[in-house]
């Protein structure tokens, strides 16, 4: 089992049952940082003493703090963790589990795992823990189920640009202007047409404001 593990989490951690869930692991280090600077302070010193973290957990969203930091993020922090140690085993605990988002991140910062702050949430974190110790990757079941339900059809940066333009009130016509401005390419009204209706059909939405709404939802836009 891992043998160093530092939490990058701003609730109260020693309340917390990530601490209990991850002791009973047997876990004979277990550290915590409540800003993502002050995780990567840790990670780094660990890493220049030659005391490596074998596993880093961390939440997406932190709370503002009074002093200017670097790292904002646990997507930020995540990033920089892997450049530092790119053997590191991360693992993302987070209350975001709109689908689109959930894939970004883990396709992005190759995360070992994703678990969804939930009611089961620390239950499945030491699941995830045990799980990727041995290589293998985890995501909470209900975020799983809904990244299948999409996993047919791939959502393209090209399709972000359409449904972002569309959720600001532009028309085929105006979308077209709009990505011919910018280099985007295919930029004609006919191939515009033809992919937002393929959206529509994928995402079963009758007409644009429908669709925006589930993309939304989604986390698309």
């Amino acid at each position: 089992m891992f043998q160093k593990v530092l939490i990058a989490e701003d609730a109260d951690f020693m309340s917390s049952g990530i601490k209990a869930a991850l002791e009973s692991l047997q876990i004979p280090v277990i550290e915590h940082a409540k800003y993502c600077d002050e995780a990567f302070l840790k990670l780094k010193k660990a890493w220049n003493e030659k005391e490596p973290f074998d596993l880093l957990i961390s939440d997406l969203s932190f709370i503002e703090n009074p002093n200017s930091q670097r790292l904002n993020t646990g997507e930020d922090l995540i990033k920089v963790a892997k450049e530092l140690q790119e053997s590191l085993k991360t693992i993302i605990f987070s209350v975001e589990d709109k689908p689109y988002r959930v894939q970004q991140l883990c396709k992005e910062l190759l995360v070992d795992a994703y678990v969804w702050k939930s009611i089961h949430g620390e239950r499945e974190l030491k699941k995830s823990a045990q799980l990727i110790y041995n290589d293998a990757f985890f995501i909470s079941p209900k975020l799983s189920q809904a990244l299948k339900q999409k996993e047919t059809f791939e959502i393209t940066d090209y399709d972000v640009f359409l449904l972002k333009y569309l959720a600001e009130g532009l028309d085929q016509k105006e979308i077209s202007k709009e990505l011919k401005i910018k280099e985007i390419k295919p930029n004609s009204i006919s191939s515009v047409e033809k992919r937002l209706k393929l959206l529509k059909e994928n995402f079963n939405a009758n007409n644009p404001t429908q669709l925006v709404a589930i993309t939304k939802d989604f986390g698309l836009i």
